[in-house]
C-alpha cells in the first residue's frame, strides 16, 4: 500500500488552499507532531523558538526565485505562448534554459518566440516530459530583462494576484535560480532568526534550485516507477562543517523544507557524515527510505499524491502523517505554498 500513489490522497476543501500570504510571516499556525506518534500540538510559528534548543542546527535553502514566467508570441503562429524557465543548461556559453511552454504545439524545434524588451528565444530541443530547451537572444543583462517582463511562477492553485513579489521569497534568499520558492522558509522573519541565534541555535545554508520536480506530478501508481527530475544542489565545506560539528556535539539537525532535506540526504554518507558537494540530485524519498542525517523537519502542508507528502510520510511515518493531515483539515489549517507549517521531530 505504501508504494501506491493513491495511498497519499486526502480530502481537502478548496477553501483551505491559501491564496495569499499572511501579513506577518511568523504568525502562521504551526502543527507540531512527533515522529514516534503521540498527541498533536497546535501553536504559532513564532513558537518554534521554544521548540528548538541551544546547539540545534537549522538548515536553510538560500535559493532565490527568479521571475521565470514570461509571455511571448511565435514568429509563425498566432496567439500567446507562456514560458516558465526551470533550469539553466550547464556548460553553455549562451543563456539556454530548460522550460515549460504552453501551448506546446506552438513551440516545436526551430520555433522562434518573440518576447518584450528585445528578448527572443529559439527552441533547440524537446526533452523528456515535453520540456523545451530554449536558447535566448538579448542585449543587456538577462536577469534584468526578466525582472522587467517576468512574473513569479506561482503554482496553478494560486489564482489571486501576488501584490509583493518578495512575499514569495524567503528573507534569507540569496542565489538566483529557482522556479518556485522553498516555502517552508517563508515563515521566518529576520527578528525570529536573530532570536534563534541569540538562543544558541545554529544556522547552516545549503542550495537547491527548485525546478521541474516541483511541477511534475506522480503519474504512475507504483512509486518505484516514478523518476525525479534532477535539480542543482550545493553545500560548501564551511556549511558541511557546521552541520557535522552540531551533530557530533549532540545537537539536532532540523531541515527547513523538503528541498534542504533532499540536499542533506543526497550529500551525507551512510554514517550520517555530510560531504561538501556541488552537482545534481534526483533523490526520491518515500516510505522505506532510511534517513541518514536529519532529526527534525519544518515543512508546509503538501498536495495530495505529491512527492512531498511522500517524503513527509517517510520521515514521520505513513499512518502518523495521514492522521496529521486529517486533523489539520478538521482544524482548518491553511494549505500549500502560502499556508501554515508543520514541525516534525
Amino acid at each position: 500500500m505504501l508504494l501506491q500513489k493513491s495511498s497519499y490522497n486526502y480530502a481537502l476543501p478548496e477553501r483551505l488552499i491559501a491564496q495569499t500570504p499572511l501579513e506577518k510571516r511568523d504568525s502562521s499556525r504551526l502543527f507540531v507532531m512527533r515522529r514516534d506518534g503521540g498527541e498533536f500540538l497546535h501553536k504559532r510559528f513564532f513558537d518554534i523558538e521554544s521548540l528548538l534548543s541551544e546547539g540545534d542546527c537549522l538548515v536553510i535553502n538560500d535559493t532565490r526565485v527568479i521571475p521565470a514566467r514570461i509571455f511571448g508570441r511565435s514568429e509563425t503562429h498566432t496567439g500567446e505562448i507562456e514560458t516558465v524557465l526551470l533550469k539553466r543548461a550547464e556548460n553553455t556559453e549562451t543563456e539556454t534554459w530548460e522550460c515549460l511552454t504552453r501551448p506546446g504545439k506552438k513551440s516545436r524545434i526551430g520555433e522562434r518566440i518573440i518576447y518584450p524588451h528585445g528578448l527572443s528565444g529559439t527552441v533547440t530541443d524537446v526533452l523528456e516530459g515535453g520540456v523545451r530547451r530554449i536558447e535566448f537572444c538579448y542585449e543587456g543583462i538577462f536577469l534584468e530583462i526578466l525582472e522587467k517582463i517576468g512574473t513569479m511562477p506561482l503554482p496553478p492553485y494560486i489564482i489571486e494576484k501576488l501584490e509583493d513579489n518578495e512575499r514569495y521569497q524567503t528573507v534569507y534568499a540569496k542565489y538566483n535560480g529557482s522556479a518556485a520558492a522553498p516555502t517552508a522558509g517563508l515563515h521566518f522573519t529576520p527578528e525570529l532568526m536573530r532570536r534563534l541565534t541569540d538562543k544558541g541555535v545554529l544556522t547552516a545554508r545549503v542550495l537547491l534550485h527548485v525546478g521541474l520536480g516541483t511541477f511534475r506530478p506522480v503519474k504512475e501508481d507504483d512509486l518505484k516507477s516514478h523518476v525525479m527530475h534532477s535539480e542543482y544542489i550545493k553545500i560548501t565545506p564551511e556549511n558541511a562543517d557546521i552541520i557535522n560539528k552540531a551533530k557530533a556535539n549532540g545537537g539536532r539537525i532540523i531541515s527547513v523544507g523538503t528541498t534542504s532535506t533532499r540536499v542533506l540526504e543526497s550529500a551525507a554518507d551512510e554514517n550520517g557524515f555530510l560531504q561538501p558537494y556541488e552537482g545534481e540530485t534526483d533523490i526520491f524519498i518515500y516510505p522505506g527510505y532510511r534517513f541518514k542525517l536529519i532529526d527534525g523537519l519544518i515543512t508546509n502542508f503538501h498536495l495530495p499524491e505529491s512527492t512531498l507528502i511522500m517524503l513527509v510520510s517517510a520521515f514521520a511515518g505513513y499512518e502518523n502523517t495521514m492522521a496529521a493531515y486529517k486533523e489539520a483539515v478538521e482544524q482548518e489549517y491553511r494549505f500549500f505554498s502560502f499556508g501554515d507549517a508543520m514541525f516534525i521531530h
